[in-house]
């Protein structure tokens, strides 16, 4: 096996939780000041000149401001940094056709300032690994004298120990809705296996079927939104019954409807990579959805209906990307992130472009060759040839075939995790 050198986050908890809760939500408020006071330079600075300000704009403009002090000044530069991260990612939002996204919101909660997570980098904390014990920084606002700090006392999982780990890199404060806990981002040397094999898999991510994955050796499969579908239709309904959107009990119902999500994200993902060892692959390709929300033929706002819309703005296929491409690294498998153009519209047998050959969301009919397909599967496969062009099939019968006949994977509650679909219980 080789070894690589990888990004991880282990999470501990803060033995010493009361003593030092008070301290903790003090920077958690002051992150949450400086947020709304970033955000509303960003207001200003966009009506006077029609800007919105970078990171190292707002820097400038705030660092002679009182609520910058109230934090280490590393701590002040990554609040900025996420709130210019954030309008970043509105703008892009918006140049892929999604009207619906918002820009960055102030941080309020009723009359109150919330708890931000708040990040320490190098110079911020110091960490005893021997007595399991880490000093927080401070900003100079809230110092009782020039020396004060918070000193937690954390404890990770039995299988984590952070004497062995060179690279810490910065440390997070976050607020969970009941106590503080500690996030150590690490540099870490991992043994990494060796490929198993050199096949080629195309992913293409959807509204319908979260996933259709179309293999070098000509088998498919789907993975469709069974159990995301109804949490959200649950937790809809639920929510929509609590009196106010900021209440406890609604706060609660989002938290358990994410937490229930990133777990089936975690699930799939895993999955996956572990149906690609069984099957040689060595590369996953995956398409990139960038531009989803955009209409192929003249880059305005794809309309995907009324339900298709909510569907495709509540799911983060970012995300699952992201956690797809490092547990594969894991197993020796590059994950490759290709342009979703035209792979709906095109047969994936001999290439025919034509919009009116996926006949409903489901179907592809190809009116040169007669080939009849799972349109999802068909765009996988085009996603897979952009990397790996070779044909998937010998030139049989693909009307009865792989193409038009995926296995098909759900998310089974009881057992947690996917089964084919004639297995599943629940």
């Amino acid at each position: 096996m080789a070894k690589q050198v990888v990004t991880r986050t282990y999470i501990a908890s803060i033995r010493n939780q009361k003593q030092v809760s008070d301290d903790l939500d003090s920077l958690g408020f002051s992150a949450s000041k400086l947020w709304n006071v970033g955000r509303w330079v960003c207001d200003r600075v966009w009506s006077e000149i029609g800007h919105i300000p970078g990171h190292n704009e707002l820097t400038t403009y705030l660092k002679s401001h009182e609520r910058y002090d109230d934090l280490h000044s590393q701590s002040s530069q990554r609040v900025l940094q996420e709130l210019a991260e954030a309008f970043n990612g509105w703008y892009g939002k918006r140049r892929n056709g999604d009207t619906r996204a918002n820009p960055p919101k102030y941080r309020k909660f009723d009359d109150d300032h919330p708890r931000s997570t708040v990040t320490f980098k190098s110079a911020g904390f110091k960490l005893d690994t021997k007595y399991e014990r880490l000093r927080l920084s401070k900003g100079s606002n809230l110092k009782d004298y020039w020396s004060d700090f918070i000193l937690c006392e954390y404890q990770t999982r039995p299988d984590v120990d952070l004497s062995a780990v060179e690279g810490i890199q910065q440390v997070r404060a976050v607020w969970t809705g009941d106590e503080w806990e500690l996030h150590f981002v690490c540099k870490v040397e991992i043994e990494v296996a060796e490929a198993p094999g050199e096949k080629t898999v195309g992913v293409d991510l959807g509204i319908n079927n979260f996933a259709a994955l179309a293999y070098e050796n000509g088998h498919s499969e789907l993975y469709p939104l069974n159990c995301l579908k109804q949490d959200d239709y649950y937790f809809s309904k639920q929510i929509a019954r609590c009196d106010d959107s900021d209440s406890n009990q609604s706060t609660w119902l989002n938290q358990k409807k994410s937490a229930r999500r990133t777990h089936y994200f975690h699930t799939l993902s895993k999955h996956i990579v572990q149906r690609c060892v069984e099957e040689g692959v060595g590369t996953i390709v995956v398409g990139d959805l960038s531009g989803i929300r955009e209409d192929e033929e003249n880059g305005e706002s794809k309309n995907w209906s009324k339900h298709g819309n909510l569907d495709l703005h509540s799911w983060a296929f970012d995300r699952f990307t992201s956690m797809l491409e490092y547990k594969a690294e894991v197993e020796g498998i590059t994950v490759e992130q290709v342009s979703e153009r035209d792979t709906s519209k095109s047969c994936s047998c001999c290439g025919r472009k034509r919009k009116a050959n996926r006949v409903e969301r489901g179907l592809y009919v190809c009116d040169s060759c007669s080939v009849v397909a799972n349109a999802d599967v068909n765009g996988a496969e085009n996603i897979r040839q952009k990397v790996s062009p070779s044909l998937a099939c010998d030139g049989g019968d693909r009307s009865n075939g792989w193409l038009a006949q995926p296995s098909v994977y759900l998310f089974d509650s009881k057992s947690g995790c996917f089964t084919p679909r004639e297995q599943v219980t629940s």
